[in-house]
């Protein structure tokens, strides 16, 4: 089982502040989680293909052609703060 020094150190890691209730449930549910996975472990795989989808995917991408867009100018038209052919935006450091 996990306890809860293991949860407040993945918590630490992630950056994450929880409260006494969400470590305990965290606990069970990051418990369960490894129960599942040895439970895998303990299956006969041998001969059994990996894979990262259920069911065959193919061609689900459309092809990338070319085709006609926005000239520059008419793409930075309508923005409200062109500048030098580009669009102009507020520092991140504003």
């Amino acid at each position: 089982m996990i306890d809860r020094e293991q949860v407040l150190h993945v918590a630490r890691l992630a950056r994450l502040e929880l409260s006494e209730a969400e470590l305990e449930r965290m606990s069970r549910e990051l418990s369960s989680i490894i129960e599942n996975v040895e439970r895998m472990n303990e299956l006969e795989l041998e001969g059994v293909e990996p894979t990262s989808h259920v069911i065959a995917l193919e061609n689900v991408l459309r092809p990338d052609e070319p085709r006609p867009s926005l000239s520059r100018t008419d793409a930075i038209e309508p923005a409200p703060d062109p500048a030098q052919g580009a669009f102009r935006v507020p520092s991140p450091q504003a």
